[in-house]
C-alpha cells in the first residue's frame, strides 16, 4: 500500500484541483455570444475589446467597444492594418489607423477589397495592452453597410 501511496495523492490531487477549473472554462463558453456588427462590418473579439471593422475599397474603419457594447475611447490609440490578399506574401498591404471620433480609427490608401481579402488588425490604446484581430472580408462591392 506505501508503494501505490504516493500514485494515488497525485490523482486524488488532479481529480481535485482540475474540476473546478474544467467547470469554469464550460461556465465560461457558455456565455460567450457572438460579437454584433452595429455598422454594417464584421466583428471580432480582441482581448477587453469588440472590434468592428468596415472596410472599403481604400478605407478602413475600425470602431472598438466594451464587452458591453459601449463605446470606448481611440483617443491618443493607433492601429495598424495589415490587408492581404489571397495566399500570396507579396500583395501585403499596411494602412496606419488613426482615431478618427469617439471610438474609432480610420485609414486610407491605395487598394481594393474583394472575396480574398484578408485584413489583420493590431490595436493599442493608452494604457492597456496591444491586441490583434483578423478578419476574412466579402467583396466591398457585394456587401451592404447598413447604418
Amino acid at each position: 500500500m506505501k508503494k501505490h501511496l504516493p500514485g494515488l495523492l497525485v490523482l486524488l490531487a488532479l481529480a481535485v484541483f482540475s474540476t473546478p477549473a474544467d467547470a469554469h472554462k464550460q461556465e465560461k463558453r457558455k456565455h460567450i455570444e457572438p460579437v454584433k456588427a452595429y455598422h454594417g462590418g464584421q466583428a471580432q473579439e480582441a482581448g477587453p475589446y469588440h472590434l468592428e471593422l468596415v472596410a472599403k475599397d481604400g478605407e478602413l474603419t475600425l470602431y472598438v467597444a466594451d464587452h458591453d457594447d459601449k463605446a470606448v475611447s481611440t483617443a491618443g490609440g493607433k492601429a495598424k492594418a495589415t490587408i492581404q490578399q489571397g495566399y500570396e506574401k507579396t500583395s501585403r498591404i499596411e494602412v496606419e489607423l488613426r482615431p478618427a471620433g469617439d471610438n474609432m480609427l480610420k485609414g486610407t490608401g491605395a487598394f481594393t477589397i474583394n472575396q480574398n481579402s484578408k485584413v489583420m488588425v493590431f490595436i493599442k490604446l493608452p494604457d492597456h495592452e496591444a491586441h490583434a484581430a483578423s478578419f476574412a472580408l466579402p467583396d466591398a462591392k457585394s456587401s451592404s453597410h447598413q447604418h
